[in-house]
């Protein structure tokens, strides 16, 4: 029994009443429409961007090569190998590109690494030098990752519309009841506040 006037208190809008108001089905309009906006909406979104995201990382993967290069001096010891970023240091390096030409850039490299050390830098279809490509668990999560946040941004932003409507309609409300207040006072013949 106390299950249907749980469910009958939720859904009052939509049931015929003398204290319904125009503005409590259309406030139960909104509510239904951003409720099925925010779903439908933040599903779609996320999928969406969780899809672009995977595209670019697969394009980047794509167009990006590892490509061997030469350390053309002494790298300088620095980091220690407890570095969160594998202890790499800055130095200049030489690589050719596939046109041919020869490119000179300061890229990382390991510690210490003496001059003529052979290591494996990036480059784009040009020849340039250019990071390394997410690849596998790495782009999946920052595909999931993104998706997930455009969808929760997407259902919020739906139900913060939902909100600011509400809002108008709830300070409509009061101000009818302000108007018909006023009206029932002057009735009565004098003023009740």
């Amino acid at each position: 029994m106390a299950g249907i006037r749980l469910d009958r208190a939720r859904t009052w809008r939509w049931h015929r009443s003398p204290l319904r108001r125009r503005s409590d089905v259309v406030e139960a309009w909104i509510l239904l429409a951003a409720w099925v906006i925010a779903i439908v909406g933040s599903i779609f979104a996320g999928v969406a961007a969780a899809s672009a995201v995977d595209r670019n990382l697969a394009q980047q993967r794509a167009q990006r090569h590892s490509v061997p290069a030469v350390v053309t001096e002494n790298a300088p010891h620095g980091p220690s190998a407890q570095t969160p970023d594998g202890g790499h240091v800055w130095a200049t390096v030489r690589w050719t590109a596939p046109d041919g030409s020869t490119h000179v850039a300061r890229t990382e490299v390991p510690p210490g690494a003496p001059k003529g050390t052979q290591v494996t830098i990036w480059t784009d279809q040009q020849g340039r030098l250019t990071s390394r490509p997410m690849a596998g668990g790495d782009a999946a999560f920052q595909s999931v990752w993104t998706g997930a946040l455009v969808a929760v941004s997407t259902a919020g932003a739906v139900a913060g519309c939902a909100q600011l409507a509400r809002g108008r309609l709830e300070r409509r409300r009061l101000n009818q009841w302000a108007e018909e207040w006023e009206r029932v006072d002057t009735r009565w013949g004098g003023r009740t506040g």
